[in-house]
This record gives C-alpha cells, structure tokens and sequence, in this order.
C-alpha cells in the first residue's frame, strides 16, 4: 500500500496531478484546495504527499488520493466514515481547506457544510452528527500555522519551499519546522527573518 510519495510534479489536471517518482508517473487525485495551492507551481517541481490508496471489490482500479499533510489525511479519513460519503464524493466536497470544513461542523454550520460541493442538507446534518466533537484537532492545527498574522501565507510557504526544494527536508518536516519558529517568535515578519528562525531553533535543540 502506498502511503507517502515525493517526486517532480509531471502534469496538473482538473483534479488530478501525475506524479514522478523514480522514473514511474503516479496519477493522484487532489481535493480543490490542494490543486488550488499548485496553482503557482511550474512543470518538474518537487511535491511531497501524503496519499490514502483506494481499492475495492467494486473498484478493483486502485486510486490514489494526496494530501499536503497527515493531519489532512487523518482528516479525509474520519469524513468518509460518515454514511453516504464515499472517498470519491468526500474529495468532490473538500472545496475550502480542511480547517475551515472542521471549524463548520464543530460550530454545527449547516450552512457551510451544503455550501460544499454535493453536499446537502441531509448530509451536512449526518456530518455533524458523526464528527462534532471529533474535529478540534484539525482546527488547531491549521490556526497554528496561522495565528501569527505578522507573516502572509506567502512568506510560509515560500520558506517551507525553500527548505524542501533547496535544502532537501521532507515537506511535513519543513512545515513543522516553520511552525515552531513562528510559535518560538510571532514577531517574524519577512522571509529572511522565518528562516533565520528556524534554523537558529533547529541548531539549539
């Protein structure tokens, strides 16, 4: 079973990607937000995924789905454990980052829920009723990255870029990495700053 893949980025499709990895092009679907995210991406970047690999009797054809990171992983699985969504129509429905869909159903935001795609009102009340209360952890961990609003989304990603493109770190590593230089020192303002951070933390740990 495949669980993890880093590789150059081959082809984006309308919602699937293919992925090289030591010369075998892997197909991998994307949920909306994380295509969208891909969207200043050139032809032969590096990407590092999470994947949950989908095979049944029904459907033999093995399909693989990425994820930027576990948690949002760990979060796709607790959303197909709703009844009457499958791995296919949850993928379809992860319009907005995983956060924002977590913060909904802990907050019971019906609304929010049928605002995603296929989802309506039948189904946004058995997601509440099978996730609320499961979901804090998955809004946490996207406040964290975002709490300190002295740096963009911009500034982040482009020194988890740096750091995985560059440097060689794995993707969940960089993220983590970058994180904990913002939670050390929410002041940081520019990239230059976030990266002199992190490795000022990595080397006195």
């Amino acid at each position: 079973m495949i669980g993890y893949l880093e590789g150059n980025l081959l082809k984006i499709g309308q919602d699937r990607i293919l992925l090289l990895v030591n010369q075998v092009g892997y197909e991998i679907l994307l949920p909306a937000y994380a295509l969208k995210n891909l969207e200043a991406s050139s032809i032969g970047d590096p990407l590092a995924l999470f994947i949950y690999f989908q095979q049944t009797e029904r459907q033999p054809k093995p399909v693989l789905i990425g994820f930027n990171t576990e948690d949002e992983k760990d979060f796709f699985q607790h959303f197909i454990s709703v009844g009457d969504i499958g791995p296919l129509k949850a993928i379809n429905a992860m319009t907005i980052p995983v956060g924002e869909i977590a913060q909904a159903i802990e907050t019971k935001d019906h609304t929010a829920l049928k605002n995603l795609k296929g989802i309506g009102e039948r189904t946004a009340q058995k997601i509440v009723a099978t996730l609320s209360g499961k979901m804090d952890r998955f809004v946490l961990s996207v406040k964290a990255i975002k709490t300190p609003l002295s740096i963009t989304e911009e500034t982040f990603d482009a020194v988890v870029d740096v750091l995985v493109s560059q440097l060689g770190h794995k993707l969940s590593n960089a993220r983590r990495m970058v994180k904990e230089a913002l939670e050390r020192n929410p002041s940081l303002r520019t990239p230059e700053e976030l990266f002199d951070e992190v490795y000022h933390g990595e080397s006195g740990s």
